[in-house]
């Protein structure tokens, strides 16, 4: 059976060549990466066959698509909001005469390995024109996202699953899992603003979601900067309105809906400008209400969250108590609002939203085990702290809030 899974997939993927188009490798008993391990029994076969029970559950799925139906449709405008956007505001959008389909979703971010993923809910029927060719025309993928599977840019993907192929959905204890159904290239690649992953409209409400909060635009010839003021006032305040060009759009504003699990909920959604820098500047009412100062044992005041700082003291209270002062030399940040690596195509870090911090960074730094005092880091997954240490690539300096505890 694999033998003949492989010929067909060398077939079909010269074919794919053939015709200009990038592929999807499938492994044996997956859509992904052609040197990726079978997948567990009951996931679609590489040649389009199905199992009726998708490796999330029959409680996920949605009705498959039928065949791809032309045309590709170019991804001009990302409207953003953090609320749901009304079936008025749609339609009014959808009114704007250079508009030629708009294609809602539910859209929001979390966070792997203090890497930003953004990822949408989609209508599995309709999304898939507006993606790369070989995507959009490979059934494979959508029938895999109706399964109530996730579908992941191979650039990622790849790095953040887990030994059996899942994706948690957040830093979070409490974040769900979803099984990786394909790996596969999404918007195109000019692109700036991406979107890293999909799944079906099912799972929105499950993850906690924003309903609809977001919309693709396909306009064709007309520039979209046209219409960017008139959507701007129609989508309202709380919302984004991003032209997807090959460079971030560092005059508009942008959006930051956190989502996976009690922690996501707890910190809230905002929105952000960039500056040319890579530093970011959060909305000013999300800062006040959310961010705040607090006096810390051993390393002194620090800004952060104001959900995070109370586990923070409690962490450091009892590393004192354990006569490990010592242990922790340096405090090296925790509100930082910035992107990963000050690069916009990292998407942002995790201390824009001051539930991280850094510690002992001179000789803690990302790629190596570090010496962090490992009774230290037992204390922090105590009090509810993921640790950069456990990453697949290391960061022992960063400590992140993954869990909510009750500290007096």
């Amino acid at each position: 059976m694999c033998e003949e899974a492989d010929d067909s997939r060398v077939r079909r993927r010269h074919v794919l060549a053939l015709l200009g188009i990038a592929p999807v490798a499938a492994a044996c008993g997956a859509v992904g990466d052609a040197t990726a391990e079978p997948t567990p029994e009951g996931s679609p076969s590489a040649t389009g066959s199905s199992s009726p029970r998708p490796v999330a559950g029959p409680d996920m799925a949605v009705d498959a698509p039928g065949p791809f139906e032309p045309p590709i449709l170019s991804s001009d405008v990302l409207v953003f909001s953090q609320d749901t956007l009304a079936d008025d505001v749609l339609a009014r959008i959808r009114d704007i005469g250079e508009v030629d389909r708009v294609e809602p979703m539910s859209m929001g971010s979390f966070f792997v390995d203090d890497r930003q993923v953004t990822y949408a809910a989609v209508d599995v029927a309709s999304f898939r024109n507006f993606t790369q060719a070989g995507t959009a025309q490979t059934q494979e993928v959508w029938d895999r996202v109706a399964g109530g599977e996730i579908c992941v840019e191979p650039r990622l993907g790849r790095r953040l699953q887990d030994d059996e192929g899942n994706l948690r959905i957040g830093n979070e204890e409490d974040a769900r899992t979803i099984h990786i159904g394909a790996f596969a290239a999404l918007l195109p690649a000019t692109s700036a603003r991406r979107i890293d992953a999909i799944v079906n409209t099912r799972w929105a409400e499950e993850l906690g979601m924003p309903r609809t909060n977001a919309a693709l635009l396909a306009m064709g010839t007309p520039a979209p900067q046209k219409i960017r003021k008139q959507l701007t006032r129609i989508a309202g305040d709380l919302a984004s309105v991003l032209i997807l060009g090959p460079d971030l759009d560092l005059d508009a504003a942008q959006t930051a809906v956190l989502v996976g699990g009690s922690v996501a909920q707890a910190v809230g959604s905002f929105s952000y400008t960039a500056n040319p820098d890579g530093t970011v500047n959060p909305d000013p009412a999300w800062v006040s209400a959310n961010i705040t100062t607090m006096e810390m044992p051993i390393i002194g005041p620090v800004t952060g969250h104001r959900v995070m700082l109370p586990q923070l003291r409690a962490a450091l209270r009892d590393v004192v108590s354990a006569g490990l002062s010592e242990a922790i030399y340096t405090y090296d940040g925790c509100y930082v609002p910035r992107f990963i690596a000050r690069n916009p195509a990292r998407g942002l870090s995790f201390h824009t939203f001051g539930t991280a911090i850094d510690l002992n960074a001179r000789d803690n730094y990302r790629g190596i085990a570090g010496k962090m005092d490992r009774t230290v880091v037992a204390i922090f997954k105590r009090w509810g702290f993921a640790w950069g240490g456990d990453w697949n690539y290391t960061d022992p300096m960063h400590f992140e809030l993954a869990r909510l505890v009750k500290a007096g």
